[in-house]
């Protein structure tokens, strides 16, 4: 066994704060699999079929971050993303991308378009629980510094 597992570890939760998190996805059981393995007492997970259905939650909900599929029908994440980017209001919401996707064409817009986060599925729950709590951090860090705070 690794030295650096320890055997008598205990569950955690990996969100100490009050997390809201949007997951935009039109296959339900991916919708599902959001519900079920981010879900922590200090966490709210709404869930979006669509790129539209997303907008109209996102005009009367403040969410920390959002977790979008890149192939949808109407339109794409990525369009979303950009669009997202394109707002100012939506400033301070960290963006997965979340997809099947992994060539670099794909890798490559998504950051292109204003991706905060990428994952390619299938995903690893425990693993997006961490990159998604490290995302939100490294993205209000990088607010704060480019509004001169320190």
């Amino acid at each position: 066994m690794s030295r650096f597992v320890d055997p008598n570890a205990k569950f955690r939760w990996v969100f100490a704060e009050e997390t809201s998190i949007l997951a935009v996805d039109d296959d339900p059981i991916q919708r599902e699999f959001c519900a079920v393995y981010l879900a922590a007492p200090q966490v709210t997970v709404t869930l979006a079929e669509s790129a539209e259905a997303a907008l109209d939650l996102l005009e009367t909900t403040r969410f920390d971050a959002a977790l979008i599929d890149v192939d949808m029908p109407g339109m794409s994440g990525l369009d979303l993303v950009e669009r997202l980017r394109g707002d100012p209001r939506f400033d301070d919401l960290a963006l997965m991308v979340v997809t099947g996707r992994e060539d670099m064409a794909s890798i490559d817009r998504a950051w292109d378009v204003g991706a905060t986060g990428f994952m390619c599925k299938p995903v690893n729950w425990r693993l997006l629980a961490h990159q998604i709590r490290f995302m939100i951090r490294a993205h209000r860090a990088i607010l704060r510094t480019e509004e001169g705070e320190p």
